[in-house]
């Protein structure tokens, strides 16, 4: 096997590594079994949790077998990582439910058959019938509390002032790292992957299993992605972009990496698809010669579009993003309407009959009736991609699309959607 870690590097995908030279002779020595977990704070995984996902991915097309753990149990904890405080615990019914969900979505980006078949695992099932006295006699007496403190997620808390932390959060990085340990014991896993943030958690599972089993294990870290000038990856004007379709639509999706910025297009494509480097430098080209067609972000946003959500959400993304970008909204059909309604654009609802003045007044188009009847009249107003000529139009079902919708249009960027109901 090629150097998997090299090509990794290479992609901006390695942080920390407990031991580069090892690590790399043990992937190139044969098929391994690796792991990286995800805990259920949601209901659904976001963009984020993406170059852990691809990362599981990325191991199996190298030969290896891959294992996601959705932490059932330390769900219910709560990671101190990254946190300034406390979080919030939730019931086991939620977390439960969560769970089932995640693991859903985790599926979909790993083979589950075959010779390298990935398994997805709930570490509550080994966590749950750990009883107190032998968890700390078991797994306690190998950690150090004055190494424990020295640890990033807890330091960090410590050295804030009236911050902390309670005991709960304290020992989440012993359950991270006992499932380190029964992975090795179950399924001989020796590879565990995160992102940086994780790096105290993931090394302290590799000296658990060193502890207990005698046995070398592994661990690297790829980097937390932010965008080019700093501010927080994952997040639109309105909140986390989500996997789950539900929370965040294909469209809306599809539309934020559409947008991603020209210096952050190309590393995207590095650590959010499986493109190999020859099409990602030529989107690196793209970039530097015609930055205007915007060639690399329409190659990011069909990619990741595709592994999260398929082939024909792709399609019904670029029908949309066509169709209002040429004003041909009559061809959107019913399923593209309610994307756009869910998030695409802004919304408001209206009874039958409503004028077209009163509904623009209120979606906010127009600070008055007389305001919008001059935008009407100036031929400034289009409904369902045609120029409104009578100021008197009232929206009903008969002239809306598929009986419920009327996509407004103000000048050439400002839209809007008003639903008929009742």
């Amino acid at each position: 096997m090629a150097s998997l870690l090299r090509a990794l590097e290479g992609r901006g995908l390695l942080a920390q590594v407990s031991d580069k030279a090892g690590l790399d002779a043990h992937l190139v020595g044969g098929s391994r079994t690796v792991y990286a977990g995800v805990d259920p704070t949601a209901s659904s995984l976001q963009v984020g949790n993406l170059v852990t996902l691809l990362m599981l991915r990325r191991f199996q097309l190298a030969g290896h077998r891959p294992i996601a753990v959705v932490g059932g149990a330390t769900g219910l904890i709560g990671d101190p990582s990254g946190r300034v405080d406390e979080r919030a615990l939730n019931d086991a019914a939620t977390v439960e439910a969560w769970v089932d969900a995640m693991r859903a979505q985790v599926s979909r980006f790993l083979d589950l058959e075959g010779n390298n078949a990935a398994l997805v695992v709930n570490n509550l099932d080994w966590t749950r019938d750990k009883d107190v006295i032998g968890f700390l006699r078991d797994v306690g007496k190998h950690f150090s509390v004055n190494a424990m403190m020295q640890r990033d997620s807890v330091r960090s808390r410590l050295d804030r002032d009236g911050a902390g932390i309670s005991y709960t959060e304290f020992s989440y990085m012993l359950l991270q790292a006992f499932d380190f340990l029964e992975l090795t014991r179950r399924y001989g896993c020796t590879v565990q992957v995160g992102g940086s943030d994780q790096w105290g958690n993931i090394v302290s599972g590799v000296d658990l299993v060193r502890r207990v089993l005698q046995r070398q294990a592994y661990a690297f870290t790829h980097p937390l992605i932010t965008k080019q000038d700093g501010t927080k990856f994952g997040k639109s004007a309105d909140g986390a972009i989500w996997l789950d379709a539900g929370r965040t639509s294909p469209y809306a999706f599809y539309q934020f990496w559409l947008n991603a910025a020209d210096a952050d297009a190309v590393p995207y494509l590095r650590c959010f698809t499986l493109l190999e480097e020859c099409e990602i430098e030529a989107a690196a080209d793209a970039v530097r010669e015609r930055p205007e067609r915007r060639d690399a972000q329409r190659t990011l946003a069909r990619e990741v579009t595709r592994l999260v959500h398929g082939v024909e959400a792709v399609d019904a993304s670029e029908r949309i993003t066509t169709a209002l970008f040429d004003g041909q909204v009559r061809a959107l059909r019913k399923d593209d309407l309610s994307q756009l309604a869910r998030d695409g654009m802004a919304v408001s609802t209206v009874t039958p009959g409503t004028g077209l003045l009163d509904a623009m007044t209120g979606a906010g188009l127009a600070p008055s009736n007389g305001a919008a009847r001059r935008l009407v009249q100036s031929r400034g107003v289009r409904v369902n991609g045609d120029v409104v000529v009578d100021a008197g139009m009232r929206l009903e079902p008969a002239n809306a699309l598929h009986g419920r919708y009327h996509v407004v249009r103000r000048g050439r960027k400002s839209w809007h959607m008003v639903i008929v109901e009742g």
